[in-house]
C-alpha cells in the first residue's frame, strides 16, 4: 500500500492535519483537548489506512488471479457475496474471465476439428491420387491401345472424384464458416421431388427398383437449389444401398409446425449403433460401399439444418432406412 503515491500523500495530510488540530486544540482549550484531538486523529488515520489496505490487498489478489488466467490456469471461483464497487469489479472479471476460457476450449476444439478434417482429406484425395500416378506410369510403358484407353479412363474417374470430393468440401466450408445465403421461398413439394429425382432415373431402371411418390399438395419454404442438393445426397444414399428389385417411396406431408419429405427404402439398412454417426463427416458405415467417402449426408445435414430444418433417421437393419427431412415454419 505505500509503495502507491496517493496513499503516502493520504497518510502524510491526515498526520498533519491531526497535529495541528491537536496543538490549536491545545492552545484553545488545555491539555484535554489537545489528547481528544489526538485520539480522533489517530484513529480516523488509522481507520483509512486499515480500510485502505483491505482494499489494496484484494486488488492484488485480482491482480494475482489475472496472472494465473494470462499464464492458462484454471479460473478460481472470485465471486462473493459483499456489495460495493470491488464486488462488482470482482464480478465482471469473473465473467470475462470465463468467456475467454470458454471461447479458448472452443478454438482448441476447431483446431483438432481441423487437424482431422486436414487428414482425413489428404487421406481421401491420397487414393485416388495413388492410383493416377500408377496410371500414369503405366500410359508411358503400354503399347496397348485398348489397355490405355482403360487406364485414361480410370484416370478420367479417379479426376471426378476428386473434383467432386474437393467441390463437397469447399460446398461444407462455406456453410460452416456462414457464407452462404439460404434464401427460401414456397416450393410446390411435386415439383421439387420431381427435380431431385430426374438424375436417378437410369439408374433406379437399370436396378429395376421400384418408386413410388405421394403428394398431398405440399408447399415447402427452403432454398430451391441447395435443397435438392440435400435431398439428392439421401436418394444416392439410399439406391445405393437398396438390392436390385427394391423399392423406393417419398411422402410430402404438411402440418401447422412443419413441411416433411420423407424418403424411405427397403435396402440393407444401417445398424443401430452407427445410427449416431451416420451425418459426421467421412463416417463410413459396415454398409457402405468401396468408392463412398461418407460426405454426403454430411453435406445434407449442413444445408437442412441451415434453414432451421432437421433430418430424422430411422432404421432397422436388414428392413430399410426412413429419412424424415422437415422444414420448420417457425424456428424452434
Amino acid at each position: 500500500m505505500l509503495k502507491n503515491k496517493e496513499s503516502r500523500i493520504m497518510i502524510f495530510v491526515a498526520t498533519v492535519i491531526t497535529v495541528v488540530a491537536s496543538i490549536c486544540g491545545y492552545a484553545l482549550c488545555g491539555i484535554s483537548a489537545f489528547l481528544l484531538l489526538l485520539l480522533v486523529g489517530i484513529a480516523i488515520t488509522g481507520g483509512f489506512v486499515y480500510i485502505t489496505k483491505r482494499r489494496y490487498e484484494d486488488i492484488s489478489a485480482l491482480s494475482s488471479y489475472l496472472e494465473k488466467v494470462l499464464a492458462g490456469g484454471e479460473v478460481p471461483n472470485i465471486l462473493d457475496q459483499e456489495e460495493g464497487e470491488l464486488s462488482i469489479l470482482k464480478t465482471n472479471i469473473y465473467k470475462a474471465t470465463s468467456t475467454l476460457c470458454h471461447q479458448k476450449e472452443l478454438l482448441s476444439k476447431d483446431k483438432v476439428a481441423m487437424a482431422n478434417a486436414i487428414a482425413d482429406i489428404s487421406h481421401q484425395l491420397k487414393t485416388p491420387l495413388t492410383s493416377m500416378i500408377v496410371m500414369n506410369d503405366l500410359l508411358m510403358t503400354e503399347e496397348d491401345i485398348q489397355k490405355r484407353n482403360e487406364f485414361l479412363k480410370t484416370q478420367s474417374n479417379q479426376l471426378d472424384r476428386m473434383n467432386w470430393l474437393i467441390q463437397t468440401l469447399l460446398k461444407l466450408s462455406k456453410i460452416d464458416a456462414g457464407t452462404i445465403t439460404m434464401n427460401p421461398e414456397n416450393e410446390k413439394a411435386d415439383e421439387l421431388i420431381s427435380e431431385v429425382m430426374r438424375p436417378f432415373e437410369i439408374q433406379m431402371e437399370l436396378k429395376n427398383i421400384t418408386y413410388r411418390y405421394r403428394a398431398a399438395n405440399t408447399v415447402i419454404k427452403c432454398d430451391k437449389n441447395w435443397t435438392i442438393e440435400a435431398l439428392q445426397n439421401i436418394v444416392k444414399n439410399c439406391i445405393e444401398h437398396i438390392d436390385e428389385g427394391g423399392k423406393l417411396e417419398i411422402t410430402t406431408t404438411e402440418t401447422n409446425i412443419y413441411s416433411e419429405i420423407v424418403i424411405e427404402d427397403n435396402g440393407c439398412g444401417i445398424p443401430e449403433n452407427e445410427l449416431p454417426h451416420i451425418f459426421e463427416r467421412f463416417y463410413k458405415g459396415s454398409n457402405a460401399g468401396k468408392d463412398s467417402v461418407g460426405i454426403g449426408l454430411a453435406l445434407s445435414n449442413s444445408i437442412i439444418t441451415s434453414q432451421h430444418g432437421e433430418i430424422i433417421v430411422e432404421s432397422s437393419e436388414g428392413e430399410g432406412t426412413r429419412f424424415k427431412v422437415r422444414f420448420y415454419k417457425t424456428i424452434l
